[in-house]
């Protein structure tokens, strides 16, 4: 891979994941504070995002890979996305913005695939270079939330209060404007499938690898990852406004805590894997779930705040030692044969299933533990995603007895 393609694809996922980072953090606050939103509907709008993880295969099955060049439908996508987030910008409804984020998110989850194909096209050997390449995308959402907080003070209690967080959606916007129009500049990425090709169904979305849940340690894997994502929503959906109303200053800012943890935890998974097996390490992951989340719950933005900061941090556990040892689990389950059905059907089950229920919960827990003047009882809201998390974990260690060395097939870092 020569420079230019390198810097090109760089700019790629830098503009890919800034623009997620831009708006996404912010939302739960934004709605509460700009639309006035119940938990109920809060979790609706997340809920987008699982709902755009279940149809972008279907995009990228039926459509990139058959008709068009994935750098093409990467910047339509991109430019169609960059007007909803203008139409986001001016909304005042949560109706209207509903049905805007609904469309956002349908284009836009197919992209997390096509930027990846794209730069597995000029790669020689991905497992050394796509890490030099995905970084940048990282490095985007953690300047996304430095920008809110500390360039631009969106999110300050006078900001909130004013409703510029909706300026969080023009920034979004325009960067998505431009990745659009750079994509276009990309190297070509052709259809992998011819179009005359048939094509199933149950092949876009991974069916042929239900097979693998008659292995019963998979199938408890396959259910235990189901059941994370019921708590991993809580996250997403309530940290930015319980740190918001907790008082905590530049809280986007301080979140991308959570993506440099990602970043550096991702280096030590190898070593993870190695000294202490695949199933140590999820379970480490799992019980950060619950450690971080009653941190939350007896934390404040005073003179505990600490506690709050060290839940932040948490993510990079969270987050790399359970989904990102999840991956390399089910790579090493699956064979050649199934790898790409079997990430397909994880997929689905998590960002699409599992999270699509941990929105709904976490909605009707916000609306349900409110104090008499109206307030959210969040030590209540995160005391129920950590027994989940917990319950989760205890599942998993009773039930899951897998002695394969998965640890084999982890590439170096």
């Amino acid at each position: 891979m020569n420079t230019t393609i390198r810097i090109k694809l760089s700019i790629m996922m830098f503009l890919e994941f800034f623009i997620w980072g831009s708006w996404f953090v912010t939302l739960g606050t934004f709605l509460a504070s700009n639309l006035h939103a119940t938990g109920s509907e809060t979790a609706a709008v997340f809920s987008t995002q699982s709902w755009g993880a279940i149809i972008a295969p279907f995009i990228i099955g039926l459509i990139a890979d058959r008709y068009f060049n994935a750098e093409k439908i990467l910047g339509i996508l991109h430019l169609i996305g960059a007007f909803l987030m203008y139409q986001m910008y001016v909304s005042d409804d949560i109706t209207f913005f509903y049905s805007y984020v609904l469309g956002y998110m349908i284009l836009y989850m197919p992209t997390l695939a096509l930027v990846n194909s794209v730069s597995f096209n000029q790669m020689n050997d991905p497992e050394k270079e796509f890490a030099n390449i995905r970084v940048w995308g990282t490095i985007g959402w953690i300047l996304a939330g430095l920008s809110i907080s500390f360039l631009f003070h969106w999110d300050s209690a006078e900001g909130v209060t004013q409703g510029l967080l909706k300026n969080t959606f023009l920034l979004a916007g325009i960067a998505a404007f431009i990745l659009g129009i750079f994509s276009f500049s990309l190297p070509k990425t052709p259809p992998k499938v011819a179009a005359t090709e048939k094509i199933k169904i149950g092949d876009i979305i991974g069916l042929d690898a239900l097979k693998l849940l008659k292995d019963k340690n998979f199938a408890v894997f396959f259910i235990s990852s189901i059941l994370i994502c019921i708590p991993l929503a809580f996250y997403y959906q309530n940290a930015h406004p319980f740190l918001t109303e907790a008082g905590v200053e530049n809280p986007t800012g301080k979140m991308a805590i959570g993506q440099i943890s990602e970043a550096l935890f991702l280096l030590l998974i190898p070593v993870f894997f190695t000294r202490f097996g695949f199933k140590k390490t999820i379970l480490v992951g799992m019980l950060a779930w619950a450690i971080r989340y009653v941190l939350f719950a007896y934390g404040n933005g005073s003179e505990l705040s600490f506690m709050l900061i060290i839940g932040i941090a948490l993510h990079g556990i969270c987050y790399d030692f359970f989904f990102v040892s999840g991956q390399i689990y089910t790579n090493s389950k699956a064979g050649e044969k199934y790898k790409s059905a079997a990430q397909g059907l994880i997929t689905l089950a998590t960002y699409g299933i599992g999270m699509l229920v941990g929105f709904g919960v976490a909605g009707w827990i916000t609306d349900n533990y409110k104090t008499l003047d109206g307030t959210i009882d969040w030590k209540m809201v995160w005391i129920i995603p950590a027994g989940i998390a917990l319950a989760v974990f205890l599942l998993f260690a009773l039930l899951f007895n897998d002695k394969t060395k998965t640890e084999k097939e982890i590439p170096a870092v």
